[in-house]
């Protein structure tokens, strides 16, 4: 590993301090190589001494926010943190992975594909937190970044102070087949609440379905758009806000050209930018994995469909939720030369464990996590007992939120959740 280089500027009252450190490709020693972890730090005038907290972002295969604006739970935390925004491995500057930086065969990608999980992850934070002197830190993870916070302290739980999560408590022993029958259920409730809201949605949505099945229409990225990759835009009902702003992307999608029905080019606009996986194909590539642990996954999402309700020939119109398919990479040409890879790597049985049940239940370090009901993509049940698993753990169990509660209420949320663990 080389030692850590540095870049800093000011941002409006903060130093912010870009960090890059070399670290192993294979943290246990077993294939070559190096990566670059990529890390931003942000400091308050007046704060320099404080301790550190790190943020883990949810995904997985998505970089760390860049805040155009110092506000929510960032603007929370700074007031007694210097904020440590990871790009976490394959992310952001974090030596991006995507169809142009991942060569080699298939089964050569495969293998490289393997050390891009939380274990991986929170070594490269253990490396980046002693590059950066040593101390313990406080620790933020949405949705996946919860995830690698339980794995964090699975395995190096020495160098936290306390943690915080936020949507991502994991099930420690659940199958990938588990969570997505429980995830399908929950995004059956959230169609019929979203139907329930625009019944004219409804209507809309089976009409779009059935014209893609016998017309050709193509997305501004090239490709046809396919009735069932249309149906995978019901990831956003998962969110808040995302009731709404399906339905505004459900607004008028057909026009009519010489005299034809077609879809407009607004819609397919929208649709390119809701369906394609160019700016985080890591998300599909791994997605699955985060839930194999020892076991291969075999595309589970895709083999549970029909048996959860979610088949395409199904008599109610339904859209899926946070679920990957294999289809998905023959459609999407961000995904076409990854196709090979991602199969093989959703056949590997070999992954290890990502969770020691014996070490959280010995767990010393203050764990405070907001878990929410109806949660779209990390299933209450499963959160509810790790969160019994973990010694000392707090929850804060609320149905006020969906998915997003971080961004949408983060300051409130961090105040929760900090007063939570100091009792």
């Amino acid at each position: 590993m080389s030692p850590l280089s540095t870049e800093s500027h000011r941002v409006d009252g903060h130093d912010v301090h870009e960090h890059v450190v070399t670290v192993p490709l294979d943290h246990r020693g077993g294939t070559p190589g190096t990566l670059e972890v990529f890390a931003r730090e942000y400091v308050r005038d007046g704060r320099q001494d404080a301790p550190r907290l790190v943020f883990f972002q949810g995904g997985p295969g998505h970089p760390a926010n860049r805040p155009d604006v110092v506000g929510g739970w960032l603007d929370r935390a700074l007031e007694e943190f210097r904020v440590v925004l990871l790009d976490q491995r394959g992310t952001g500057r974090s030596n991006r992975l995507d169809r142009q930086s991942l060569t080699g065969a298939p089964a050569e990608q495969a293998r490289y594909l393997r050390h891009f999980r939380a274990d991986s992850i929170v070594a490269d934070a253990e490396l980046l937190r002693a590059e950066l002197g040593g101390d313990t830190w406080a620790a933020l993870g949405q949705s996946y970044g919860g995830f690698c916070l339980t794995t964090y302290l699975s395995q190096a739980p020495q160098g936290l102070r306390e943690v915080f999560i936020t949507a991502g408590l994991p099930g420690i022993e659940t199958t990938a087949d588990d969570v997505y029958r429980a995830t399908y259920a929950q995004t059956a409730v959230r169609n019929e609440e979203f139907f329930a809201r625009y019944p004219r949605d409804l209507v809309v949505a089976q009409q779009v379905a059935d014209h893609l099945e016998g017309t050709e229409e193509f997305l501004v990225t090239g490709e046809r758009l396919s009735s069932r990759r249309f149906r995978t835009i019901g990831i956003a009902l998962g969110q808040v806000s995302g009731f709404d702003a399906l339905h505004f992307a459900l607004e008028d999608p057909f026009t009519t050209v010489h005299g034809v029905r077609r879809l407009s080019e607004r819609f397919l606009l929208e649709m390119s930018r809701r369906l394609s996986f160019a700016d985080h194909p890591l998300y599909a590539l791994v997605h699955e994995s985060i839930y194999a642990q020892g076991s291969a996954t075999n595309w589970s999402a895709h083999r549970v469909r029909d048996e959860a309700g979610f088949a395409l020939d199904a008599p109610e119109f339904r859209f899926t939720g946070e679920h990957v398919y294999p289809w998905q990479f023959e459609e999407d040409p961000a995904l076409v030369p990854l196709r090979e890879a991602a199969g093989l790597l959703a056949a590997d049985d070999s992954l290890p464990p990502l969770y020691d049940a014996d070490v959280l239940a010995h767990n010393t370090v203050p764990v405070a996590a907001a878990v929410y009901v109806d949660d779209m993509f990390v299933p209450y049940e499963f959160s509810r007992r790790t969160a019994q698993a973990i010694r000392g753990a707090r929850t804060f169990v609320t149905n006020e939120y969906q998915h997003d509660g971080l961004r949408m209420d983060g300051r409130r949320l961090l105040d929760v959740l900090v007063d939570l663990a100091r009792r």
